[in-house]
């Protein structure tokens, strides 16, 4: 399963972007609307300049004291990015949001977001296989 291509994981997602002039207050309105635990900075042309998420709305924004209606995302956003491409795999991916200690990793091409992974969805049909096993497992159990 973690075999997966990114472009796998990510197929049927809905992208959920700003502009790096959008509140914070409605950054995190829309992250609640659409159930994401972050969301996606791009600039005018549509390009990734930054992601935005729950860990940065309460470390950066609330401990800090800042106003949410008032602060931009481009103050609060995290701007050096790792990514990953849509051919690479989820395996990879899981890699490199265990080692850099991160729960997002946005999924580009050209530049462009195309997708997101998360810690949250990214092991979604692992865990259904691994249900799915257990089931089995169990069924056999009572047979025996």
């Amino acid at each position: 399963m973690p075999n997966r291509t990114l472009r796998q994981v990510i197929t049927g997602q809905t992208l959920v972007t700003a502009r790096r002039d959008t509140s914070v207050r409605a950054a995190a309105v829309a992250m609640a609307e659409q159930s994401v635990g972050a969301i996606l900075v791009v600039d005018d042309s549509g390009r990734l300049i930054g992601l935005f998420t729950e860990r940065d709305a309460l470390n950066r924004v609330v401990a800090r004291g800042l106003a949410p209606e008032q602060t931009p995302l481009a103050a609060v956003m995290t701007d050096k990015l790792q990514t990953a491409t849509p051919d690479k795999t989820l395996g990879h991916a899981l890699h490199l949001m265990f080692e850099g200690g991160f729960r997002h990793l946005p999924v580009v091409e050209d530049g462009r977001p195309v997708g997101m992974v998360s810690a949250r969805n990214a092991l979604g049909l692992e865990i259904l296989q691994f249900e799915r096993e257990r089931q089995e497992r169990d069924h056999l159990a009572e047979i025996l």
